[in-house]
């Protein structure tokens, strides 16, 4: 089969020299042969002359995803290269390799340089997200591909790779929803994954429904800043005599919460409360799963007395927390994507000022606070600026501690700094 052959604009070069991986339709010039959904096609310049080589889609606003800019084969032997490249990074990291619970995201699309392609690791499954029309068509030679590679560098098998490709963006690439097994067994309906908390070799446990959970069953990549979370409750700076309070907001199944109150039973005896709120009920339930999951036979303290579950709409709850007048040491923010597009951009970060605010206002003196945005159109010096704005409205003081992001299994490709998606802040309120 002869290769397709795209043509691009003679002024539209510079972002692929550069090794950026998408191609928009209005750079394309013109099409030489008749590419199929999904194929490998050739990208050239008007003179003819190679720039790279991607799989196309004409049916999607980003016609070709760019895999390399040498005149290679897209052979089997080469998908097989780049998943090994990207597993032996993650497995550099002992805790990974050697955890048979561990729990991280394998391959990050773009960002290692597969673009549409994510995979996360669950103990002992797989869960592969197809988010494009050239990924789909070779999802079943991926999920082969990565068991492979995987079990040969890990002592602790897959027992399957499960797909969860029930995400907006197909739609944009024209393919429906698709859910199912790859390849070995279905995973059960919930697998038990382990965190380090960094705090005396402890860790947390959870349960994740990898196959109804948001995302791909959790929020791997704020696995760093839960440990953060963990530390920043137990070196709070005066631990009040009633142990601390925390507030976890957009909580799902606890993962903040959870880490929070390892961290206060490890400063006092007295752990204080930590309250969670999100809107499901179903991700409640899960998160008083996890909370004994944790702490049952494993603490001094009776921790059923130290959480609360409140299922509520978080702008709500924190305006009526407000007129209440009540107070934290700790508040974690941490809401779901405001803004899928420029387009909704304005809105995302009245959205985010609005939180904010509230968040600030509820403060005690010298708390701190941790708050996020997943919102890939909002730039981190944007949301920095929104985030000023809450605090200024709120007559309050803040310091920034650290710049917070996504872990190092989520890698950002300078060459595509869209995949820098999350951002957060950590802060000292006065």
């Amino acid at each position: 089969m002869i290769e397709a052959k795209i043509v691009l604009q003679p002024d539209r070069e510079k972002p692929v020299r550069n090794q950026h991986p998408w191609v928009f339709s209005r750079a394309i010039q013109s099409v030489n042969g008749a590419p199929q959904m999904g194929d490998v096609v050739t990208l050239v310049n008007e003179k003819g002359k190679f720039l790279a080589r991607g799989y196309w889609n004409e049916n999607s606003q980003i016609q070709l995803r760019l895999l390399t800019w040498q005149d290679e084969a897209i052979t089997e032997a080469w998908w097989r290269s780049r998943i090994e490249r990207a597993l032996i990074a993650r497995l550099s990291d002992p805790e990974r390799l050697n955890n048979p619970r561990a729990a991280y995201r394998a391959i990050n699309a773009e960002n290692d340089f597969l673009p549409g392609l994510v995979i996360d690791v669950y103990a002992n499954f797989a869960v592969l997200q197809a988010l494009t029309a050239g990924i789909d068509a070779r999802k079943d030679m991926l999920a082969r591909l990565f068991n492979d590679v995987y079990n040969e560098l890990v002592d602790h098998p897959l027992r399957g790779v499960f797909e969860r490709s029930d995400v907006d963006a197909r739609s944009k690439e024209g393919l429906k929803s698709a859910n199912g097994v790859l390849i070995g067994d279905a995973p059960p309906d919930k697998i038990e994954i382990h965190e380090a908390t960094g705090i005396d070799d402890g860790e947390v446990r959870y349960f994740v429904d990898v196959q109804r959970g948001h995302k791909t069953g959790f929020y791997l990549d704020q696995r760093e800043n839960r440990a953060l979370a963990a530390h920043a409750v137990a070196n709070a700076l005066i631990p009040p005599e009633d142990g601390i309070r925390m507030l976890n907001l957009f909580s799902y199944t606890g993962g903040f919460g959870i880490a929070g109150l390892y961290g206060a039973a490890q400063a006092s005896e007295k752990a204080g409360t930590i309250v969670n709120v999100d809107a499901s009920n179903d991700a409640l339930e899960l998160a008083d799963e996890n909370y004994k999951l944790t702490f049952d036979g494993r603490s001094e303290f009776d921790y059923t007395k130290q959480y609360e579950l409140i299922q509520a709409d978080v702008f709500d709850y924190l305006r009526d927390q407000v007129t209440e007048r009540q107070k934290y040491d700790v508040i974690v923010c941490d809401p779901p994507k405001f803004a899928h597009n420029a387009g909704q951009v304005d809105r995302a970060a009245r959205g985010y000022k609005d939180l904010n605010l509230q968040c600030f206002k509820l403060m005690n003196e010298g708390g701190l606070m941790m708050t996020f945005s997943c919102s890939g159109a909002i730039s981190r010096d944007l949301f920095q600026k929104i985030v000023f704005g809450a605090l200024a409205d709120s007559g309050r003081q803040g310091q920034i501690l650290t710049q917070l992001g996504a872990g190092n299994d989520h890698p950002v490709a300078l060459t595509f700094p869209e995949g820098e998606y999350l951002k957060g802040l950590l802060l000292r309120v006065y």
